[in-house]
């Protein structure tokens, strides 16, 4: 259910870093980037190893483990506890990433009922996988190893 709740930045901002603390994360080994077929070629050309599957009127776009082509990216995942209010999230960890590294991230969403519900994949350019890990580590409260 999403929550429709009226606040200020302050709260806002105290609020996600609740959220970030109690949430689940998990940071991914490797590179991963995305692989475009046209909509007709999903049967032969979808992979059980993608992570997301998104399509477009033209193409579908599938997140693979890097091979070499394309941008390659450092890749997170979020799931949220079920029952917290996660509203803003995207938006309010997007600009702390921006401005602590300079560069904008993709974020793809799914939902799985059985934990949680709404989960997140975030995406970094790999060039700043150390630096974007750190951030994140630093706000979830996790001691770096």
């Amino acid at each position: 259910m999403v929550s429709i709740l009226q606040e200020d930045a302050v709260a806002t901002d105290a609020r996600l870093r609740r959220v970030i603390k109690e949430s689940r994360v998990r940071f991914y080994d490797g590179s991963w980037s995305f692989e475009e077929f046209p909509l007709s070629d999903f049967a032969e050309r979808a992979h059980c190893d993608a992570l997301a599957l998104v399509r477009d009127e033209n193409v579908w776009s599938q997140l693979l483990p890097h091979r070499g082509e394309g941008e390659a990216f450092a890749l997170l995942r979020f799931h949220f506890p079920a029952g917290i209010d996660n509203s803003g999230f995207v938006g309010w960890l997007a600009s702390i990433l921006k401005t602590e590294l300079g560069t904008g991230v993709f974020v793809t969403c799914g939902s799985n009922r059985l934990d949680g519900g709404i989960f997140d994949y975030w995406g970094i350019p790999d060039a700043l996988r150390e630096r974007g890990f750190a951030v994140v580590r630093q706000l979830c409260g996790i001691q770096e190893a």
